[in-house]
């Protein structure tokens, strides 16, 4: 029984860590795809259900002294031989706390990757590709309407507006379009537009920061043209080398044995796992496009970021410990 428990708890680490960073490698581009996003949400799942099933695997371990105790006998001593290395080695302890910080800081890029590039799935779009979307040139005719700059620390990064345009290539002559552009439209201005020609009177889609191309294919892209995806890899950069640098302290100062402890303790996963699934259920609305509320949006943020700060805390507290 203890050997099983034991290796519940090694392959719910694994296949959770796997299943959570294809999660996050998916992630990266489903804003240019239609909805639902099943690839996340299948792997999401998968990865919230090993962290509950290895939370449940290490109360069955833990014995009335209140902390698990690896016995050799117990953790397979003979695969070990077998393997050519030991799951008690300091080498691979390091190692599966390294590559748990890689996952974390993985995760954290892909989130702001999804949260800047999100405005790809409104419905307006979505309505356009139903309907057969297709990117034409076009020309403002009418005088813009409800301009607004879009500042950002006082500087104008853009204006979004609601425009007509006439569309080129025997398109309509008055297509009513909301607009996001670099520069202040006026009559004459020569944009791009996101329509669908079987369905005129759903009007366009303008916006220069997004590969309208994209989106009218529904093409899975990491980081698409255009200033959003610059935008969005170089948050993803700057979130990587962030929590890198934490996960780099948080795992070479504490000792193994601290390290080893820290894995096997059924409280300390068990709200890791809680936290884990939180973070699904919050994200899951998104993800088959429903309309998320405000206490499901807070869940999947929120919780991401306490599921953050929470490895941190536990980890900032084996600092310096053998």
């Amino acid at each position: 029984m203890r050997f099983a428990l034991v290796w519940t708890v090694r392959l719910g680490g694994l296949v959770g860590w796997v299943a959570a960073a294809v999660a996050c490698w998916w992630l990266l581009g489903v804003a240019s795809t239609p909805r639902p996003w099943t690839g996340p949400l299948v792997w999401g799942a998968v990865a919230a259900g090993c962290a509950v099933l290895r939370a449940g695997a290490l109360w069955g371990l833990r014995p009335g002294s209140g902390r698990v105790v690896l016995e050799k006998s117990g953790s397979g001593g003979a695969l070990d031989e077998a393997l050519g290395f030991s799951f008690d080695s300091a080498g691979w302890i390091r190692a599966r706390s390294g590559a748990v910080w890689l996952l974390v800081t993985f995760a954290c890029g892909a989130l702001f990757v999804g949260l800047m590039t999100g405005t790809a799935g409104n419905e307006r779009v979505a309505e356009l590709r139903d309907a057969g979307a297709e990117v034409s040139a076009a020309r403002v005719v009418e005088p813009p309407r409800a301009v607004r700059a879009d500042l950002s620390e006082d500087v104008v990064r853009g204006y979004t507006s609601r425009l007509v345009v006439a569309v080129q290539d025997d398109g309509p002559a008055g297509l009513a379009t909301r607009a996001y552009t670099h520069d202040e439209p006026r009559v004459g201005t020569e944009v791009e537009v996101l329509w669908a020609r079987s369905a005129p009177e759903l009007g366009g889609y303008v916006h220069e920061r997004e590969d309208l191309r994209t989106l009218a294919e529904g093409r899975w892209e990491a980081f698409p043209d255009g200033a959003n995806g610059r935008d969005a890899l170089l948050a993803f950069v700057l979130a990587m080398v962030t929590v890198g640098v934490f996960a780099l302290v948080l795992t070479f100062t504490p000792g193994p044995r601290a390290l080893q402890q820290r894995a096997w303790s059924a409280p300390v996963q068990t709200v890791y796992a809680v936290l884990i699934t939180a973070v699904f259920v919050g994200w899951r609305p998104l993800l088959l496009g429903d309309g998320a509320s405000v206490a499901e949006g807070l869940l999947g943020v929120g919780g991401f970021g306490l599921l953050v700060l929470t490895y941190m805390l536990v980890a900032g507290r084996s600092i310096g410990e053998s």
